[in-house]
C-alpha cells in the first residue's frame, strides 16, 4: 500500500501533460546519460515531489528503457529511418529521442508496451487525516482525493474500475465509450463514461453527487437511478438506492479547498461531518440538541475553531473527555 505524502494544500499540476512529459524526458535522459551532479540531482528530486504527474511521467520513460531490450535491433532501424540507427549506439539513440520527447514513437517497442500500460493498470492508494491529494491516471481522469480516503484501481482492455474501500473522491472522468468507468463500493456501484462527480463512502451509505453528466448508480439488491448533474442519491448499507433528489453540488465538495459548508443542516449531520476531519471523535447530545440547524462555513483544516464558534451560533456548550474526545451539549 503507497501512502500518499503530498502535502495537504498541493494544487493540481499547473501545466499540462505535453509539458510535464517533455519536462520528464528531459531529466530521464540527463540521468541515464551519467551520473548527474549533486546540484542536478537536488533539482530533479525536487521537481518530482512538485506533482504526481511528474514523477508518473519519469517513472513512464524508465519502463520504456527497460522495455527497450526487447525490441530486435533489424525493427529498432526500420522504425526509425531515414537516420540509420547502427551509426549511434543504443544508448545514445534512445537519450536523444528522449531528451526531443519523441521517445514513444522513437522506442519502437514503447508504444505497444505504453498502450497496454493504458489499458492494463493497477494501482492502490491512500491518504491521510486531514491530507488531500490529486491523481491522474493514464486514461486521463483526475481524481481529487479527500483524507482517510483508500482506493484501489484496476484497468483493462474493457473495464476501468476503481474499488473505493474508504473515504471521498471527486471523479473527472475521461469519455470513452468502449471502456465504462466503475466505482464500487461495498454497498454497489457507480457507472460513467465520462462525468464529474463526487462519491463518498460512510459506514451506513454510499452517497453520490453528480456536477456534470451524468452517472448510473445501481446497489446490491439490482435497485438503480439515472443521476444528471444537480441530482445525488445513497446507496444505504442493505444495497438499496435512493430516489433522486436535488443537492448543492458545489456546497457537497467544497472540501476540496478545504471547506465545511452547512446550509440549514442538523447538527447531527455537522458533527459527523466534522468527525472525518478530527482524531478524535465529535458527539452531540441526543434530542433537540442534535436536531438544531445550522448554516456557516468552516474551515476542514481546524475544525477546532467551529468547535470555539458553535456556542456563539447556537445554544450549546463544548464538553471535552478525558479520551481527547467532545461533546455538543445544551447550555
Amino acid at each position: 500500500m503507497r501512502q500518499a505524502n503530498v502535502h495537504m494544500n498541493q494544487q493540481a499540476c499547473p501545466c499540462g501533460n505535453e509539458a510535464v512529459r517533455e519536462q520528464a524526458a528531459q531529466w530521464f535522459a540527463r540521468s541515464c546519460d551519467g551520473a548527474l551532479a549533486q546540484d542536478q540531482q537536488a533539482q530533479l528530486a525536487t521537481w518530482l515531489v512538485q506533482h504526481p504527474q511528474h514523477q508518473y511521467e519519469y517513472d513512464q520513460f524508465a519502463r520504456l528503457w527497460g522495455a527497450a531490450d526487447e525490441i530486435p535491433r533489424e525493427r529498432l532501424e526500420a522504425l526509425c529511418q531515414p537516420d540509420p540507427v547502427r551509426e549511434l549506439p543504443r544508448r545514445r539513440f534512445l537519450q536523444q529521442a528522449l531528451a526531443a520527447g519523441i521517445a514513444v514513437a522513437a522506442v519502437g517497442l514503447g508504444w505497444f508496451g505504453w498502450q497496454q500500460h493504458q489499458l492494463n493498470f493497477q494501482d492502490q492508494m491512500q491518504t491521510a487525516l486531514g491530507e488531500r491529494r490529486p491523481l491522474s491516471l493514464p486514461d486521463g481522469s483526475q481524481l481529487e482525493l479527500n483524507g482517510r480516503t483508500e482506493l484501489k484501481v484496476d484497468f483493462s482492455a474493457g473495464l476501468r474500475r476503481i474499488e473505493l474501500v474508504a473515504g471521498e473522491v471527486m471523479f473527472s472522468v475521461a469519455h470513452d465509450s468502449a471502456r465504462p468507468f466503475v466505482v464500487s463500493t461495498g454497498n454497489g456501484t457507480v457507472t460513467v463514461t465520462g462525468t464529474r462527480f463526487d462519491v463518498r463512502l460512510d459506514p451506513s451509505r454510499t452517497r453520490v453527487a453528480v456536477e456534470q453528466g451524468s452517472v448510473k448508480v445501481q446497489g446490491r439488491d439490482a435497485s438503480q437511478a439515472l443521476l444528471t448533474a444537480g441530482l445525488g442519491s445513497q446507496i444505504d448499507a442493505q444495497g438499496k438506492v435512493a430516489e433522486p433528489y436535488a443537492v448543492d453540488a458545489a456546497a457537497l465538495t467544497a472540501w476540496r479547498k478545504g471547506k465545511l459548508v452547512f446550509n440549514d443542516v442538523p447538527l447531527s449531520d455537522v458533527v459527523e461531518e466534522v468527525s472525518r476531519y478530527r482524531a478524535q471523535p465529535l458527539r452531540v447530545a441526543p434530542g433537540k440538541i442534535a436536531a438544531l440547524r445550522l448554516s456557516s462555513t468552516f474551515s476542514s483544516d481546524d475544525t477546532d475553531a467551529l468547535l470555539r464558534a458553535l456556542p456563539s451560533i447556537l445554544p450549546v456548550a463544548i464538553k471535552t473527555h478525558a479520551d481527547g474526545s467532545s461533546e455538543i451539549i445544551g447550555k
